[in-house]
């Protein structure tokens, strides 16, 4: 007799499930359109979530619903990801809208802040702040964490150790470099300086839909990459204005409703964990979100997680995360997957 795998179902688990309030977050967004007097596109992470590739084929779904556009609003709240992402994300936008205005209530860091300079206007609320977008990676040369998991490394980071070496007295014989190679590989650090190069690049391509002074675009580049001795540093609203980019305050009204929405939003991200035992659990968590009028789109975490003691880390099994859709047309509500390789 052939012995069967129980699932967690089958185990007497109930799997618990994040939120999905589509009707709410629909009614904030139209009461938002209404004050706006344009189109409101949502583009909102999680602590977990990031600015990804796949996310750029949900927004295509999106504005092809909606079509063509004046001016769209774009509600941005993430903590950053992929540079490249970002820059496609922001080309896709300014072929359905002739203009575009950044909307940021929030944290918007890294790669969302490079999304924020592909806008005509950010405009920022009194808990907003942009960051530094100075890059680092995780290769797959980078040093291990307790978790055996590989770290990220920065740019910035390297080079300050080399300069606080140089420092010390002429005398010490080791070789900073070499020292330093032990840790980290020689090609991890140059994967970093060349993503640099990229970084500053991309941040000048995106300034230039619509800045047409090449020195101002190149200065605030510069800027972002290299001024700031923290990646996670908060440039505030005046900040923002002394380094040249067009930023206004939002109105009242509107900060107040993007706020709501934000907590409609955390509500549907937090973390959904079931626990069978100490060393099996499942999760789901919503990650990332893309909105507009009558259609959402999500990516749900949707795994089991085992934990390896012999490698001291959680592996991941039966992984069933995936983008999903609900779109309502002529007053019905329709879920789907939307399935992107």
């Amino acid at each position: 007799m052939d012995s069967q795998v129980q699932t967690p179902q089958q185990n007497d688990h109930t799997i618990k499930q994040p939120p999905v309030l589509f009707k709410k977050t629909q009614h904030a967004i139209a009461r938002l359109d209404a004050l706006l007097g344009g189109t409101l596109i949502v583009y909102w992470n999680n602590a977990r979530g990031s600015v990804c590739h796949s996310d750029v084929l949900v927004l295509y779904s999106l504005l092809e619903k909606l079509g063509p556009q004046e001016t769209v609003y774009l509600f941005v709240k993430s903590d950053g990801g992929t540079g490249e992402a970002a820059l496609r994300i922001v080309n896709l936008i300014r072929q359905f809208g002739k203009r575009l205005v950044a909307l940021v209530p929030l944290e918007c860091a890294s790669a969302a802040t490079m999304i924020a300079l592909g806008a005509d206007e950010i405009r920022m609320g009194p808990l907003a702040y942009l960051t530094a977008v100075d890059t680092s990676l995780t290769h797959a040369l980078s040093p291990l964490d307790r978790d055996n998991d590989r770290v990220s490394v920065s740019l910035d980071e390297l080079t300050r150790v080399i300069r606080l070496w140089r420092s010390e007295p002429a005398d010490s014989k080791v070789n900073a470099y070499e020292a330093l190679f032990q840790h980290v590989h020689p090609l991890v650090v140059g994967a970093v300086d060349r993503a640099e190069s990229l970084s500053i690049m991309i941040c000048k391509e995106l300034l230039s839909h619509h800045m047409k002074e090449g020195d101002t675009a190149d200065r605030i580049a510069t800027a972002l990459n290299a001024k700031y001795p923290s990646h996670s540093y908060p440039i505030l609203l005046d900040e923002a204005q002394k380094l040249g980019l067009k930023v206004d305050r939002l109105a009242p009204e509107i900060n107040t409703l993007l706020l709501e929405l934000n907590t409609l939003y955390s509500e549907m991200g937090q973390k959904a964990t079931t626990d069978f035992d100490d060393i099996r659990a499942h999760s789901n968590e919503i990650l990332n979100i893309w909105e507009a009028r009558d259609l959402q789109v999500y990516f749900q975490q949707d795994k089991d997680w085992f934990y390896r003691s012999e490698e001291r880390r959680w592996i991941t099994m039966n992984d069933n995360s995936s983008w999903r859709r609900i779109e309502r047309e002529n007053g019905k509500i329709r879920k789907s997957f939307l399935h992107i390789s």
